[in-house]
């Protein structure tokens, strides 16, 4: 789809240009040219004989052969224009800003349909519509301000909203971040933000093309793509962020399992992101604050030195950062005492650094030096300084400046001072450096780069199960919940391991059945979809006589169609389960079971199918992971079988796409033995 008309075009038509620049068309068109667009321009206006100096042609027919087209005319004109452009003057390229189309009703979705018809004819290619258009190193292709300077440095912008993409671009080139090529796609009516992520993977130089990629997605549209072709960039050595708007739970469907119950479509969409290596941002600022990090040497470890004249901003850095899995660790020793020597008296070098507000240009440049020569449990270093508006501190942020390209360590720099020190700063952006305003977002940031996995790069090995069984009971189960039986069946081809239980419609056929059992054990009413809400589970039974007196009460709770009986196990409560979400893969979910599944929705998320490396960091990001590795007397459990239930789960759905929701919880772990208490499987 995206091709070379598109992105080096020889002739440009603007179709619908003018002289108003106030107008779309007008501002597209004195844009392209301040941009020095080399190849051919040709404008459309039957009410202009001339556009800011280049002749107006009265209608499209009149043109000559050109290779892209941009449309800023009303929509209803739009898809005979495009016939045109196509069939007669050879275009194979369309940006169409105009909206009206798809986003705006019935009529609009069928002009969409037909231009896209008409441009698939050629093979070409359909930016749009409803977009702002396109930004190559060629030409200036949009219709809105700021036009960011070029920079071969800078960074690729892919985005669902041209409103979004404007203000991600005036927020960036404030902090210093540029960019390359910009590509707001609209309604993606033919080219989505997948489509030219995987023209940029299919065509990638490492050594010309920009290596660091910003997407902002209001839609998935094809979530395989997706995770494809970034998971092929970044191993290739690009850096990808991304934000997904539209992912909170009030936008998917009600759910009535406890995994309906907490999933939401963001955490598929982590899920997804965390498979390919894309670091997850909630905003504007998070993206760019990523950028900025990427910008920078990578970070290569845990341990960071802050370096300040500004307690409270350290304090906030550090909270941050500790927040985040990162360390701000102690500095001591006799290299530490030499430093201090350096410094001013009442200075610390204890970390934070603080060097106090008196502190000067030279000091800055010798902790620098100690942080990246001598205090070897250091691998980056954050300075936080800005200006009370006393002093002249251009010579710092020059020391600044040189330490960045020497050290080989990363620094981050945190000039908060954008009144007091505006022009400090600016100069310290000339040179190509990228600032942070502000410690906290810039804490968070780090954090999220550095805890975001590479791109899952093993063939993944899933555990054998009997997919032959598997399939016999989904393939002649009904739609909803399977029944007890079923679920039994499902878990044993599985091999995920299960209680022994009992299930009774008939009080007579239990009683007779409890010989098999060892008391006490936990009866529990089989129908309500939520067994505690209708307090239908019962524990601590010791005896045949409460046996059959619960039994009673449990089948007169309503819609209960039976009673389950089980062993009363101990040990910590685990929880597994599945949601799928249109489009996407499986994903499977695990955290401490029982009530707390959501009272602490303390909750790791995976996207089938998982590897063992995944279901690893899945167990181990939870809050409460060490309790499953055994705290203050506590009992943990068989972490190693808690990641193969992980994996066998995912087999599970591999070899039964037709489940879309599913819950065991509790699993019930000691250190020798996991297994399944409670399960529902839902299959549509």
């Amino acid at each position: 789809m995206v091709n070379n008309q598109l992105l080096n075009p020889k002739s440009i038509a603007i179709i619908g240009a003018s002289n108003d620049t106030k107008k779309p068309g007008g501002n597209m068109l004195k844009n392209i040219l301040a941009g020095g667009f080399a190849g051919n321009l040709y404008a459309v206006n039957p009410k202009e004989e001339r556009i800011q100096g280049i002749k107006s042609f009265s209608e499209v027919k009149e043109i000559p052969q050109t290779d892209l087209a941009i449309l800023a005319i009303p929509a209803k004109y739009c898809p005979e224009t495009v016939k045109i452009l196509a069939k007669e003057k050879n275009t194979k390229a369309f940006i169409i800003i105009s909206a009206g189309f798809g986003e705006a009703g019935e009529q609009g979705k069928q002009w969409e349909q037909q231009i896209v018809l008409t441009v698939n004819s050629v093979d070409g290619c359909l930016i749009g519509p409803n977009c702002i258009g396109v930004i190559t190193e060629n030409y200036k292709g949009v219709f809105t301000a700021p036009v960011p300077q070029f920079n071969p440095k800078g960074c690729d912008l892919i985005s669902g909203s041209g409103a979004t993409a404007v203000f991600i671009m005036e927020a960036g080139m404030a902090l210093g971040v540029s960019f390359v090529n910009v590509f707001s796609v609209g309604n993606a009516a033919q080219t989505g933000v997948e489509h030219i992520l995987e023209y940029m993977d299919e065509n990638f130089d490492a050594e010309k093309d920009p290596l660091i990629k910003l997407l902002y997605l209001e839609t998935i549209s094809n979530p395989q793509k997706l995770l494809k072709h970034a998971s092929s960039l970044i191993k290739k050595g690009a850096k990808i962020a991304a934000i997904k708007a539209g992912s909170t739970a009030e936008g998917s469907r009600a759910a009535t399992s406890h995994t309906g119950a907490i999933a939401s479509s963001d955490m598929t969409v982590r899920a997804l992101f965390n498979k390919a290596g894309i670091v997850y941002c909630s905003s504007r600022e998070e993206l760019l604050s990523v950028a900025s990090i990427f910008n920078y040497k990578k970070l290569e470890g845990k341990n960071i030195a802050i370096i300040t004249h500004a307690g409270g901003s350290a304090v906030m850095l550090a909270d941050e950062l500790s927040k985040g899995g990162l360390k701000v660790p102690e500095i001591s020793g006799p290299d530490a005492e030499k430093l201090k020597t350096f410094l001013y008296p009442g200075s610390s070098v204890a970390n934070p650094i603080d060097f106090l507000a008196t502190g000067t240009a030279e000091q800055l440049g010798i902790i620098i030096d100690y942080c990246e020569h001598k205090f070897e449990n250091i691998d980056a270093m954050a300075v936080v300084f800005g200006s009370p508006g006393l002093f002249d501190v251009e010579n710092v942020y020059n020391v600044l400046s040189v330490k960045l390209e020497i050290c080989n360590k990363p620094i981050f720099p945190v000039l908060p001072s954008v009144v007091n020190a505006q022009r400090e700063i600016q100069s310290f952006l000339k040179k190509g450096h990228i600032n942070f305003p502000d410690e906290v977002v810039l804490g968070k940031a780090l954090s999220q780069v550095f805890n975001t996995p590479e791109p899952v790069s093993e063939a993944i090995s899933l555990p054998k199960i009997d997919i032959e069984k598997i399939r016999s009971v989904v393939d002649t189960a009904s739609e909803g919940y399977l029944d007890a039986a079923q679920t039994q069946k499902l878990l044993d081809a599985a091999g995920i391991p299960r209680v022994t239980e009992l299930v009774e419609n008939s009080k007579e056929k239990l009683l007779a059945a409890m010989d098999s059992l060892e008391f006490p054990v936990v009866m529990k009413v089989v129908g309500p979809l939520h067994k505690s809400d209708a307090k239908g589970v019962v524990l601590n039974i010791t005896s045949k006589e409460e046996v059959s007196k619960t039994f009673d009460r449990l089948m007169q709770i309503d819609s209960a169609t039976a009673v389950m009986v089980q062993p009363q196990l101990a040990g910590l409560e685990l929880f597994v389960g599945v949601m799928k979400e249109p489009g996407f893969n499986h994903t499977i979910l695990c955290g401490l079971g029982g009530i707390f599944i959501e009272v602490l929705n303390d909750v790791s998320a995976g996207l089938s199918p998982i590897s063992k490396n995944e279901a690893q960091q899945m167990v181990q990001s939870l809050r409460g992971y060490k309790l499953i590795q055994g705290a203050r007397g506590q009992e943990g459990v068989d972490e190693n079988q808690f990641v193969e239930i992980i994996q066998r789960l995912s087999a599970l759905v591999e070899a039964a796409p037709e489940i879309t929701e599913m819950d065991i919880n509790p699993l019930i772990g000691t250190r020798k033995n996991i297994v399944a208490v409670d399960a529902r499987v839902r299959l549509q």
